[in-house]
């Protein structure tokens, strides 16, 4: 028997080499004339959002950049943004970077419709106000939040995490360049791209999974696995940035329709706890969860393996390789240890915890308890 499911795509995506310079054309088409430009310190150093705003001008869309954007977006940087679409008089938002100002935006197109806090918003479904409608220009190939429909923000006062979810918060419309990915460093690269990946294995592997998440993870797995280390290697390799890319936004298509699990919970414990980067703790933990879980979906990890270009002589063995695969990944693109991050044993309690009480927590092949999470931690910082 089949899964009843449901699927609902929102997001337009224009994909390819040069379509970051549509901007103008796109805000036009939506009706906009006066776009906040949400962003990052490291995006607007780089010069990417030159070749954004050339198309903004070309198209006369008046512009203004925000760029207060931190790494794990917090709930401060959702509302000092909405002051500035507010100052601005703003009826677009063009979200240009990684998941932190995509999210980021998400947040302040709904605060800035509907008022109110951003944690007001937790969770699925919580308004019925049209937000402001974004345009997404990523510049990383990991979290797909440039067609996704949640929005996670961190409270900062509670350090932790909340997701906003709702099909209403989709992006517009997605200028998937891969020219825009181009100018990462080996370090995002690694971490963005394994992110990817985390999220297509969670999204085939969960207990959530349904026919039409499974047909884009598998595609998006069997890019990654061809793509990653290459784009790892030579940043300037634009069929590798391409394959990255694409296997990104179809690994987006997938969780959005299924879920992620366990590596998502520990790593948005750690990131609203530490700080810490969501796809450096994904792609760390990655590895460790595979190996927990393996013998509750022999089966579908051995599919992963195929995936990756592996061969076997039985799903045992597939579903081994698969998790074997996946560290020596991680270590030929020299991710580094948990403890690179500062974690402290006395916080395991907290982290595992917070990692349970996730929402995606029950959706994991083999569903984890405290003490499992505990025994992860362990074994991810050698503590």
């Amino acid at each position: 028997m089949f899964p009843s499911f449901s699927y609902e795509m929102p997001t337009r995506v224009e994909f390819g080499r040069g379509s970051a310079r549509r901007a103008g054309e796109e805000a036009r088409r939506i009706g906009a004339s006066r776009v906040l430009i949400i962003t990052d310190g490291g995006v607007l150093a780089a010069g990417l959002l030159d070749r954004v705003t050339a198309g903004l001008d070309k198209a006369s869309v008046l512009w203004k950049v925000f760029s207060d954007v931190e790494p794990n977006p917090k709930d401060r940087n959702v509302h000092a943004a909405v002051d500035a679409v507010r100052d601005f008089n703003a009826d677009c938002l063009l979200a240009a970077g990684g998941g932190s100002p995509i999210d980021c935006a998400k947040g302040v197109a709904i605060v800035a419709a509907a008022g109110g806090k951003i944690r007001d918003y937790e969770g699925r479904f919580k308004t019925t106000v049209t937000p402001l409608p974004i345009i997404a220009v990523p510049t990383t190939a990991g979290t797909a939040s440039e067609l996704t429909f949640g929005s996670v923000i961190t409270d900062t006062a509670a350090k932790f995490k909340f997701t906003v979810k709702s099909p209403l918060l989709a992006p517009k419309v997605a200028l998937a360049d891969p020219e825009m990915t181009a100018t990462m460093p080996k370090s995002l690269t690694a971490f963005t791209g394994m992110d990817a990946l985390t999220h297509a294995i969670e999204a085939y592997t969960c207990r959530a999974a349904t026919p039409f998440s499974d047909a884009p993870a598998i595609v998006a797995m069997e890019l990654i696995g061809k793509y990653l280390r290459r784009a790892w290697k030579d940043g300037a390799d634009l069929e590798a940035r391409e394959g990255m890319l694409l296997g990104s936004l179809l690994a987006g298509v997938a969780f959005s329709h299924s879920d992620v699990a366990s590596v998502h919970c520990l790593a948005e414990a750690l990131g609203a706890l530490y700080d810490a980067p969501h796809g450096a703790c994904n792609s760390i933990a990655l590895p460790a969860i595979m190996e927990f879980s393996m013998d509750a979906c022999v089966e579908r990890y051995a599919r992963v393996a195929v995936c990756l270009g592996l061969t076997f002589s039985s799903p045992e063995e597939g579903a081994e390789r698969a998790v074997a695969e996946v560290k020596q990944m991680a270590e030929d693109l020299e991710l580094p240890s948990l403890s690179v991050f500062g974690v402290k044993e006395e916080d395991f309690g907290e982290i595992a915890e917070k990692s349970v009480a996730n929402s995606s927590n029950p959706d994991n092949p083999k569903i984890m308890k405290k003490g499992d999470y505990i025994a992860v931690l362990r074994k991810l910082t050698g503590k």
